[in-house]
């Protein structure tokens, strides 16, 4: 294959790795994507389907390919991974992704050890922190895709509340990709007002009780969709675009995405999301920013989540 820059490959062939291709085609961030599946014929129709949009798009090659096609990568994005079987654990299915890294990561390594490795594969802050010991690489240069879907929901439902472009809404979801995450209210804001201010004089509803209702319907939300479709895949594909873009285009981005985030309010040496400046590095630097009381103990709360599950893998 022809190696045009900027290149991505797509490591999982499956709802969540092809919108992203989709999305990823259609935002001209890259000129080369090769998508890599074991099931080499899907990945193949999938490209097919891609390659026939081509004349409506910035000009791209998109490819199916094997592992060695990887080479010259700027971008490695894992998509792959196995899903849950009625009746099994989470713990179970992590022990089988993580049996699946063992086998795939190295082979990663050996043919783009210096691209930056975005890790999809839930659960997320697991199985980025399975990437990181496995294939050596400096914890910057692998990261999650953490909660960046999730601080998009949150910044959309606070946008629908207070009929302010969600654009110029800045709010967090920190913590784990799952049910432990915990929105950081004490800093949500728009316009340069933090929101706590703005309901103080705004007065049209309860506040405190709509924060709450809004933040359950970010922690749902997935479940919303799944009961209803049976899985999720374009909010992520878009979310997985966007951390793209600033590393492609080495933008200093502030991201909440799942990384080492060393020394945060005393979490250390497990992965979780953390507001990250993300660049064509990975992460350049995590932002310790300021959490009030209750939220450090519901970021420790998270933190304590994710060991308890490290603590019975073998990586």
């Amino acid at each position: 294959m022809t190696a045009l820059q900027p290149k991505v490959s797509i490591i999982g062939a499956g709802n969540v790795g092809m919108r992203y291709a989709y999305s990823l085609m259609m935002s001209g961030l890259a000129r080369s994507i090769v998508v890599v599946d074991r099931d080499a014929a899907r990945a193949e129709g999938e490209v097919l389907d891609l390659a026939s949009g081509m004349p409506f798009v910035s000009p791209v090659k998109i490819a199916a390919g094997g592992l060695s096609d990887i080479k010259g990568s700027q971008l490695v994005v894992i998509t792959a991974g196995k899903k849950q079987l009625p009746g099994q654990s989470r713990l179970d299915l992590t022990r089988e992704n993580i049996a699946l890294y063992k086998e795939l990561i190295p082979s990663l390594s050996a043919y783009a050890h210096d691209a930056v490795y975005l890790v999809v594969t839930n659960p997320v802050d697991v199985m980025a922190y399975a990437a990181y010991r496995i294939s050596g690489k400096p914890w910057q240069q692998v990261i999650g895709s953490g909660t960046v879907l999730d601080s998009a929901r949150l910044r959309f439902l606070i946008s629908e509340h207070c009929g302010i472009d969600a654009r110029n809404v800045h709010a967090y979801i920190l913590g784990e990709h799952g049910d432990s995450e915990f929105a950081v209210w004490s800093r949500a804001m728009f316009g340069g007002t933090l929101l706590e201010d703005y309901c103080f004089d705004c007065h049209k509803c309860k506040g405190r009780q709509e924060r709450e209702r809004i933040f359950k319907d970010v922690r749902d939300y997935a479940y919303r969709i799944i009961e209803r479709k049976g899985e999720t895949s374009y909010g992520i594909g878009l979310a997985l675009v966007r951390i793209s873009e600033a590393i492609l285009k080495d933008e200093n981005a502030v991201l909440s995405v799942s990384c080492l985030g060393q020394e945060f309010y005393g979490t250390r040496e497990l992965y979780m999301s953390v507001p990250a400046v993300v660049n064509k590095n990975g992460v350049r630097e995590v932002l310790r920013v300021q959490l009030d009381p209750r939220e450090q103990e519901l970021l420790k709360a998270s933190a304590a989540a994710i060991r308890e599950i490290i603590q019975k893998l073998t990586f």
